[in-house]
């Protein structure tokens, strides 16, 4: 038996030792992480018997978890889809595994492969894929459009046989954006695809249905008869993530809502839903019990109603995700259910640690999640402000002062909560809900109390998912009455790590129970959050950052005072695009004031996150090649490009050299009304091409215009129509940034485009190998790439360009 003395070096060293690991940039071979562990075990088991052995067991432990999490990833790696398969037609048989996710393309869903082929021939993919499975017209990077099959509805446990496209799991790589090659890595994702379904395509073919996966099978039965009962598709969808954590079911608008109120931790299964269900679980077991005699002198009735919660609650935590929030309730109950099972009271902080430490060493990517941290500090905060275990109980009073009583705590609690971890979500998300306050205060119970009851009633009774959508409307209203405040939400600069730990060790102090005098050092602890801003150019300089968007240009050109957005990027479905996914976090993190958005022309692919950005910066002029009547006029008024448009910032200089005043009289293709800015301050240049192609090239160097610059946004994502060998040798870069997705269907940049790059000794920057690449005037010799900056084991690396 371990003594408790021993918990708290164990547990933090296995917390510290995946923490450590996850810093790795590269993996080691997996021999050497098997050779740490095994020697870290070796030696953990004699230095439990030390005397003086706190920092032995935690340099052990510490060891253990780095050693074995090394190996997990190593293992996992192993399992990537080999190159040579990427893109080619392959032949799965397989089972849909998981809930598939809908949207107004098609389909969305992992799959286990059982068997694969190429040509004929067996080869070996992913033992699970995300696929898709779209409508509409389909190219395939090649030949004509053809119109694809619609998906049919699809079920877990069912068994497909269908041609699909695959590729490794790549996604954007900006400063403070999403990291969407973690999330598949954390799902057990090694490869995505799509499900091709064309006409000259061999047709999707169901095999039949399997008993494989039946939770999710159950999952989705219970999803599909939420949305039949209750009409309304945006009330159903929150019921389903409340119910069976499909979070994906709820509608963006409503995320939105959620987030600007802070209430966005109750539409998913969390750590306060499952606390509830264990509680009435355990409470219908208990009294169960009691009516039988034999059973109560068996075991105490208590001790099954304990018992009884604890696995319910687990099973509701696996039917609904298995969530990271569920996760940590369900260990933390169960810790707690085992030490008073065993008549043992350990105080808060080893029953805490050790929650942790076992959701770290079941998942130890769980320490990259924001709602890993949010709720560890969450539960940490209430333990170490609650009431003394000495404390006596207050009096039980009449039901009035009772009721009143439990507002007083939840009122307490929340602003314990909310102070704590104010200084966390500015860290982690760059904004603070400032009604979070009272949204959470009547949030709380009315989801807890009211509509999960009434969702999970359902599953038995189907017409009490008609109250719980009632519920859930009620709430809705009250809640976007709160976002629409001009005042909801403050946002500021993330700060540096050392400045948000301060913080957060600030808000700790304020909500802690100490004395007041060490109480309010923790004010000071705060300030370097509240006053951080970013570092801007000093004057005369500016700095430019290609942001990875995918396929679509996207471009911020800042100076000591001023911002500029040139192009927003593409849209990537009707619930999604660059501006909310990109640019608005990324402008939030650095508390951008946008005061232009420049928009090339108006393909999809340049304005796509234009609306998110505009509603983000209601300062921001527009300036563009817009056609009148097109949909963001009525968001904002448009200045037309013109070239011999110029002004200065901060001296540095921004001039219009595209389109001519004469070509809006004329029926030119977008592409031909690019944008194109240059910027300079006399010693370095920038030139943003937008889309023009080649007798557009022809017409600004007939024009006589200097087109010389340093950094050059490669036109048209180097398709094979632009970059005209004329007009290299005008501007003559230094390096040139290409804006593409990777493996795009266009094939760009073009090779052909690349050898003329290659030839004149230009570097070139392609957004797949590089993510965001920032460029500076004061060093207009050096680009970075972000996923070079910031290299993590995980990410996909593209194959080598010549520009590296």
């Amino acid at each position: 038996m371990i003594p408790p003395s021993t918990l708290p070096p164990l547990l933090l060293g296995v917390v510290l030792g995946a923490a450590l690991q996850l810093q790795q940039p590269r993996l080691w071979p997996p021999l050497a992480y098997a050779a740490l562990g095994g020697l870290a075990l070796l030696l953990l088991l004699p230095a439990l018997r030390l005397r003086r052995r706190s920092a032995a067991l935690f340099l052990l432990a510490t060891a253990l978890s780095a050693g074995v999490t090394g190996w997990r990833a190593a293992a996992f790696l192993a399992t990537r889809i080999d190159p040579a398969l990427e893109g080619a037609d392959l032949q799965l048989t397989g089972i849909v595994a998981a809930l598939p996710q809908r949207n107004e393309a098609g389909l969305r869903f992992r799959f286990a492969p059982e068997s694969a082929q190429r040509d004929g021939r067996p080869v070996a993919v992913p033992p699970r894929i995300l696929l898709g499975w779209y409508g509409g017209l389909d190219t395939g990077g090649e030949g004509t459009p053809a119109l694809q099959r619609l998906p049919a509805d699809l079920r877990p446990g069912e068994r497909w046989q269908w041609t699909v496209r695959l590729k490794a799991p790549h996604g954007h790589v900006n400063p403070h954006g999403f990291d969407h090659e973690l999330w598949l890595w954390e799902q057990g994702i090694q490869a995505t695809g799509y499900v091709r379904a064309a006409p000259r395509d061999p047709p999707p073919r169901r095999l039949g249905a399997t008993w494989a996966h039946p939770l999710e099978q159950a999952r989705h039965a219970v999803r599909e008869a939420i949305f039949a009962q209750v009409g309304d598709p945006r009330l159903a969808g929150v019921l389903a993530a409340l119910v069976v954590g499909d979070q994906g079911a709820i509608e963006r608008a409503d995320w939105d809502v959620f987030r600007a109120t802070g209430v966005a931790h109750l539409m998913s299964i969390s750590g306060l839903h499952v606390t509830m269900f264990a509680w009435a679980a355990g409470a219908l077991v208990g009294r169960a019990w009691r009516r039988s005699a034999r059973l109560c002198l068996a075991w105490p009735a208590q001790h099954a109603g304990l018992l009884g919660g604890i696995l319910l609650a687990a099973a509701y935590a696996l039917f609904s995700g298995w969530g990271v929030p569920a996760q940590r309730t369900v260990f933390m109950l169960a810790a707690v259910g085992l030490l008073r099972l065993g008549a043992r009271d350990w105080p808060w902080p080893h029953v805490w640690l050790l929650a942790c430490a076992t959701v770290v060493t079941i998942d130890p990517w769980a320490l990259t999640q924001a709602g890993f941290w949010l709720s560890f500090v969450a539960v940490g905060v209430l333990f170490a402000s609650g009431p003394a275990r000495s404390a006596p109980s207050p009096p039980a009073g009449s039901l009035v002062a009772r009721v009143l009583g439990s507002l007083r705590a939840l009122a307490r609690e929340q602003w314990v909560v909310t102070v704590a971890l104010t200084p966390l979500s500015v860290l982690l998300f760059g904004q603070v809900s400032l009604v979070g306050l009272l949204a959470n205060f009547l949030a709380i119970p009315w989801v807890t109390l009211v509509v999960t009851p009434l969702g999970l009633g359902g599953v038995l009774l189907a017409p009490l998912w008609t109250a719980a959508a009632g519920a859930l409307e009620l709430l809705g209203a009250f809640l976007r009455l709160l976002a629409e405040l001009p005042f909801a939400t403050w946002s500021a600069p993330v700060p540096p790590l050392w400045a948000g730990a301060a913080a957060v060790l600030g808000g700790l102090l304020l909500a802690a129970r100490i004395a007041p005098t060490l109480r309010l050092l923790g004010l000071p602890l705060m300030l370097p959050l509240l006053l951080w801003q970013v570092p801007r150019p000093p004057p005369g300089e500016f700095e430019l950052l290609a942001a990875d968007v995918g396929q679509g240009n996207a471009v911020l050109v800042r100076t000591a005072t001023h911002t500029l957005v040139y192009d927003a990027g593409p849209g990537y479905s009707r619930e999604t695009d660059a501006g909310q996914r990109v640019l608005v976090p990324l402008l939030r993190a650095w508390g951008e004031r946008v005061d232009l958005l420049v928009l090339s022309h108006r393909d999809s692919d340049h304005t796509g996150g234009a609306a998110a950005v505009l509603r983000m910066q209601p300062g921001a002029r527009l300036l563009a090649s817009l056609e009148p009547g097109h949909p963001l006029q009525a968001l904002r008024p448009v200045e037309p490009c013109r070239a011999g448009q110029q002004w200065d910032w901060d001296g540095v200089h921004f001039e219009l050299l595209h389109p001519a005043e004469e070509d809006y009289a004329q029926r030119l293709k977008p592409n031909a009304m690019s944008c194109v800015l240059r910027v300079g301050n006399g010693r370095a240049r920038a030139l943003l091409a937008g889309d023009i192609e080649q007798p557009q090239e022809a017409a600004l160097l007939a024009r006589g215009t200097d087109l010389a610059a340093d950094l050059l946004l490669v036109p048209h994502h180097g398709s094979r129509t632009s970059s005209s060998e004329a007009f290299l040798d005008a501007v003559r870069p230094w390096a040139a940034v290409v804006q593409a997705g990777y493996r795009n269907r266009f094939g760009h940049p073009a090779p052909v485009v690349r050898q003329r790059y290659e030839q004149r000794g230009i570097v070139l920057a392609l957004s797949p190998r590089c993510g965001a690449v920032a460029w500076a005037s004061r060093t207009a010799r050096v680009l970075r790439c972000e996923r070079q900056e910031d290299p993590r084991y995980w990410r996909h690396e593209a194959a080598p360009t010549m520009a590296d």
